[in-house]
């Protein structure tokens, strides 16, 4: 090629170049561009709402009866009052999946749904419709291209559904602690998903979360979406030998745990461990006594995850955290929320405490008005505000 054709051609490569840039934000700038920020707003300080649409263990199961009664709009005042911004409903996709037309939503089903959404709505509070499937349902996701394809329909039409709704208000989270181990796969599987929900619904935010559980660990190998409407959640219960002592599913050995105190100390670990049969599961709880489990070390796993999201310029949410209440001492588990929420705050994440009421409850159900524990209100800072 001759130097002047060269030059030539070389000047018009460079300048469509620009000229692509002026008309388009970088790409460091498209997700911070595309949430808008009064979404973000929303999702500061909220609760999740468990045993009503999912994770139902009522032998009624899921009735007219118990959609009416389980959650009630006294209750959804009662989060308002308290100071919460936003409701994170778990919502269990089975009872309203239709293999083979899974975009044919039974129609009653959706009525009831349709019901929490707007009482939720009309308090002013925003809505996290998070699909909480069960193990079973995502073990299938992991190995059948079929059924994605289908949960990919359904979501398409929930999202549809519910585009009508102030976007500002509604959140659609892709599914709850994925449980598929192949970090590749979850990143297609995912891809899909939310490709699908973005058809059904163009202006509302995604919500979107590493492979597996959810960890912090599995958000920091994810990269993020080409959709950049999508709010990155992680989930935190570190360390769950502290978080989940006394629990009866996950680790076996974690029912045998009482009383291990946080922040972690060598006494009490000790303790702990003398109520445990087998001498690996005692030297798990030996290392936990040994492993500074404090707010400096709290504060440091949700740096990382900060400096993630900092680094890709995405926005990212805690939609669960939490301690089981069975076996550990009421101080303590308030000290570990408090902690867990002071790291959270420093860096202007969002967060969702696991859960209104359950076993990790903020408040039980009595026979005349919920049991509001104060202890864990103040380490939420809902006092301070």
């Amino acid at each position: 090629m001759i130097p002047t054709l060269r030059n030539t051609l070389a000047v018009i490569f460079a300048s469509s170049i620009l000229l692509a840039q002026s008309s388009s934000p970088p790409p460091s700038n498209r997700a911070q561009l595309s949430v808008p920020p009064q979404r973000l707003a929303h999702l500061r300080h909220g609760i999740n709402i468990t045993g009503w649409f999912g994770q139902v263990f009522d032998p009624k199961g899921y009735t007219k009866e118990h959609f009416q009664t389980h959650t009630t709009a006294e209750d959804i005042v009662l989060i308002k009052s308290m100071g919460f911004d936003h409701v994170r409903l778990v919502v269990d996709p089975k009872p309203m999946f239709v293999e083979g037309h899974a975009d044919e939503i039974p129609a009653e089903y959706l009525g009831y749904l349709d019901t929490a959404v707007k009482m939720i709505v009309d308090q002013k509070l925003a809505i996290v419709i998070d699909m909480h499937a069960s193990s079973t349902f995502k073990a299938e996701l992991a190995k059948r291209d079929d059924l994605v394809e289908e949960f990919a329909d359904f979501w398409r039409a929930l999202a549809r559904h519910y585009s009508s709704v102030n976007p500002d208000l509604v959140f659609f989270e892709i599914l709850n602690e994925p449980e598929i181990s192949d970090r590749y796969r979850w990143y297609g599987v995912q891809a899909k998903l939310a490709t699908a929900i973005r058809q059904g619904a163009p202006q509302n935010t995604i919500i979107a979360a590493g492979a597996n559980w959810s960890a912090d660990d599995e958000l920091l190998f994810l990269e993020p979406l080409t959709d950049a409407n999508v709010i990155y959640n992680f989930h935190f219960y570190e360390p769950h030998i502290f978080t989940h002592q006394g629990a009866t599913w996950g680790v076996n050995f974690w029912h045998f745990v009482k009383g291990l105190s946080y922040p972690s100390n060598r006494v009490s670990a000790e303790k702990a461990a003398a109520g445990v049969p087998d001498e690996i599961n005692q030297l798990y709880i030996f290392r936990y006594g040994m492993e500074h489990w404090d707010a400096d070390r709290i504060d440091m796993e949700i740096g990382r995850v900060a400096a993630w999201a900092k680094k890709r310029n995405v926005p990212v949410l805690c939609d669960e955290f939490g301690v089981y209440r069975k076996n550990a001492d009421p101080k303590d588990r308030a000290a570990w929320i408090h902690d867990v929420r002071i790291a959270l705050e420093r860096r202007a994440i969002g967060w969702t405490m696991w859960e209104y009421s359950g076993g990790f409850g903020l408040l039980t159900k009595g026979k005349d008005h919920p049991a509001v524990d104060q202890m864990t209100v103040e380490a939420l800072g809902f006092n301070e505000r």
